[in-house]
């Protein structure tokens, strides 16, 4: 006669390898969801209008790749774009974007562009009038270690402005 203990494994042995393929799946899961949580975010489009020879320009256009946006660059002045986004002529500087339904103008930090994203108030946009040295664009090795106090002003639909943020 047969013993079927000595040629089964024991149920004891069969749940323990359940048990470690089931944890062992667990932990696949769990760390498949980590990675994905640290998995840089969708970047954001943005379209900016431009000069073809304008250095700053492109320097602020890899500031803002540099912090998670996706420009797509239009080389034919930004006149046209900064009149047909609404921005008054005295806020005006040597580029427009359009992101997120905003109107920017000149060399806003990514930073406040963030912010305008994520607080989405009543405005056309963002500008900094000019160019102020120190602002992003305006930062190279050129200008040394000067920098400029600047304003990003919030630009309202009426054509007035309220500073969104000072950098001094």
């Amino acid at each position: 006669m047969l013993r079927h203990d000595v040629f089964d494994p024991p149920r004891r042995f069969v749940r323990r390898r359940l048990l470690a393929g089931a944890s062992g799946a667990l932990l696949l899961a769990v760390a498949q969801t980590a990675v994905a949580a640290r998995a840089k975010p969708a970047a954001t489009p943005i379209e900016v209008w431009k000069s073809p020879t304008c250095g700053c320009c492109q320097d602020w256009i890899h500031h803002l790749e540099a912090q998670g946006f996706t420009a797509t660059v239009y080389d034919v002045g930004n006149a046209a774009a900064r009149s047909r986004l609404g921005i008054a002529a005295r806020y005006g500087s040597c580029h427009t974007a359009l992101v997120g339904g905003y109107a920017i103008e000149g060399h806003v930090p990514a930073e406040d562009i963030r912010r305008l994203l994520v607080t989405r108030p009543a405005a056309i946009g963002l500008a900094v009038p000019g160019m102020p040295v120190g602002s992003p664009g305006m930062d190279g090795a050129i200008y040394g270690s000067r920098r400029d106090p600047y304003d990003v002003l919030l630009l309202a639909r009426g054509g007035g402005a309220t500073v969104f943020r000072a950098y001094r």
